[in-house]
């Protein structure tokens, strides 16, 4: 049984790659914002009390003055639909959390956060030592760095010239190489990113996000579908 040092150690010890891989992308939404107009407080507050990338990014792409509230609130809804299919999936193993634990504990979570929860959780309790010594250090980074980068935006140029928009798809990739579960994951993977890709193309962003979600989930579901009914069908005979 892990104590909470060695959980709190572990946490630190997963997250951390995810927050390197952070800190570009925190660097350029800053530099985005302010070129908006938004000011590095304003930026600050909006990382705490949004904190979700993707969605920042689409109000950043839609922000105007005046701001278009209607399609603010939607894109970022659309955006931020799988955290209910996440934190769904997670709940159960927060018995160990107090209802505040869990209250500010999914406020914070990422798909990063909730992806390392959940291999975690496959052979160890989750605690809320092990979730909160990764959510913290992590939500720090992202609001020091998109400050930062609202704060010398000018300075940084476009960091896509070095490679630094790749981190997240490097890391994305890590997270589903740890997942992998065989032909289920394939076919998942395949028709989500396939999905997504071609209505990115054909329809633009937020549509793209719902697309691969509800086709990945349509894909595993099927998948799964097929393994199990031989199964079935030997147990019968």
């Amino acid at each position: 049984m892990s104590t909470t040092r060695d959980d709190v150690r572990r946490g630190l010890s997963d997250i951390w790659p995810a927050m390197v891989a952070a800190a570009p992308i925190g660097l350029l939404f800053g530099a985005l914002a302010a070129g908006k107009g938004l000011s590095a407080l304003e930026v600050f507050l909006m990382s705490a009390m949004v904190f979700a990338g993707g969605a920042q990014f689409a109000a950043i792409e839609l922000w105007t003055t005046p701001a278009p509230v209607a399609a603010l609130v939607f894109s970022t809804l659309l955006i931020n639909a799988r955290h209910v299919l996440m934190g769904a999936s997670l709940a159960p193993k927060l018995d160990g959390f107090s209802r505040g634990q869990k209250f500010l504990g999914l406020f914070y979570m990422a798909d990063e956060n909730w992806a390392l929860a959940e291999k975690r959780a496959r052979t160890h309790r989750l605690s809320p030592a092990y979730w909160f010594a990764m959510v913290i250090p992590f939500v720090s980074a992202w609001l020091a760095t998109s400050t930062l980068g609202a704060s010398i935006g000018a300075v940084l140029g476009d960091p896509k010239r070095l490679g630094a928009d790749f981190a997240f798809t490097a890391l994305f990739i890590a997270l589903v190489a740890a997942f992998w579960k065989g032909r289920v994951t394939f076919w998942t993977v395949a028709a989500a990113g396939i999905a997504s890709a071609l209505t990115y193309r054909l329809a633009g962003p937020p549509w793209h996000v719902a697309a691969g979600a509800l086709c990945g989930l349509m894909a595993a579901w099927l998948a799964a579908g097929a393994d199990e009914r031989p199964v079935t069908e030997e147990a019968k005979a």
